[in-house]
């Protein structure tokens, strides 16, 4: 599939989608919770902080636009939270870093039939759809996002006994917020895949297995429940799947190539393109990009979010060279490995950074592929 300077996502320059909240919108947040602002005076800091990041993107140079993801607290947070069946619980992996240390983390659960209530997202389309003309792409929490954080325990018995029966009712809440946001305008949704990525990894395997679980059969569980997700989609709307191997302030969840997944997802996986983290050796090398169908894209998530150091062109004009040895060029794209905040902590990086990876990336493009 190739990949054009203009007309349909993915565009030769992506993101991830979530970005730096701003001080102001964190207080706003903080203030809220505590009851100490209205609704309206949190919707007013909200709408604020998103008319000056969709600017900050226009400025960049980028053809695609996010809100930023500036009415979460987390990429996932809303999305249970709106979702009438799905509750908070600890989750049962924990992120860390090369130095050992570790962080707990929270995960959904299914306290009761999951279902939707009313629409989940379609607000941020609906606001920022006004403030530009350039695509704006809509992210939302992959399947698997509600089943393998808490995979021994992710739901409760007198909801479901079978985790298939979930999927396909967790689909329906998907299915019908995409038919809403195309409804709205929007052609472009992206779901952020954090279990098929930990799949990659040894220990995480290891941890599974020595639960009872197995591996290989969630990956096909978890591809199937995309398909799920996305049944039905209109012809127009371009999905993609960004593979993400956590990210909370400079933090991981796992590590490892894609080999082991790519054949199934690549193929079976019913989108239209994948971005997938290339930033570190953790995430392997390009070979598995072999495995992808020609109808299909990638973007190479080459520059990094988590760290303030800036890539060289030279240095990404060589990678993308290494990645032309397995995929054609034409079906190529370059973006952060992930979004700059994906929870509301941020990652170790300031706005100036963020601003100059983001140019980075539409710099980049243009040497790479011109």
């Amino acid at each position: 599939m190739p990949i054009q300077a203009n007309g349909r996502p993915p565009f030769r320059a992506d993101h991830i989608g979530s970005l730096l909240r701003p001080q102001k919108l964190r207080q706003a947040f903080r203030a809220h919770a505590a009851k100490e602002i209205t609704d309206d005076a949190f919707r007013a800091a909200q709408d604020a902080a998103i008319r000056d990041v969709v600017k900050l993107q226009e400025e960049c140079g980028l053809q695609v636009v996010t809100d930023g993801e500036f009415r979460r607290i987390s990429y996932w947070e809303k999305f249970v939270r709106l979702t009438r069946g799905l509750v908070v619980k600890e989750a049962v992996f924990k992120f860390h870093d090369e130095h050992g240390h570790e962080s707990d983390f929270t995960a959904p659960y299914a306290e009761a039939k999951v279902g939707r209530s009313e629409p989940i997202t379609l607000d941020e389309y609906a606001f920022a759809s006004k403030l530009t003309g350039l695509t704006q792409k809509i992210t939302m929490p992959a399947p698997s996002t509600m089943h393998l954080y808490r995979f021994t325990d992710w739901g409760a018995k007198t909801a479901y006994a079978d985790p298939r029966e979930f999927f396909r009712d967790l689909g329906k809440v998907y299915q019908g917020e995409i038919a809403d946001l195309h409804q709205a305008g929007c052609r472009y949704v992206q779901l952020d895949e954090v279990a098929l990525a930990m799949l990659c990894d040894p220990a995480a395997q290891a941890k599974v297995r020595a639960a009872g679980g197995n591996p290989d059969e969630l990956v096909d569980l978890y591809v199937d429940a995309i398909n799920e997700a996305v049944k039905g989609k209109p012809a127009d709307m371009v999905v993609g799947v960004h593979m993400c191997r956590g990210n909370y302030k400079g933090m991981y969840l796992s590590e490892g190539g894609y080999t082991s997944i790519a054949e199934r997802l690549f193929n079976r996986a019913d989108v239209n393109h994948f971005l997938l983290e290339f930033d570190t050796p953790r995430a392997g090398d390009f070979a598995p990009l072999a495995m992808m169908p020609r109808t299909k894209g990638v973007v190479l998530g080459m520059v990094s979010s988590k760290v303030p150091q800036l890539e060289s062109i030279d240095a990404l004009q060589r990678r993308a060279a290494e990645a032309a040895k397995y995929i054609d060029p034409s079906q190529c794209a370059i973006s952060p490995q992930c979004g700059f905040a994906s929870t509301m902590g941020g990652n170790p990086v300031t706005e100036a950074d963020e601003r100059a990876k983001l140019r980075l990336c539409v710099e980049a493009a243009g040497v790479i592929w011109g």
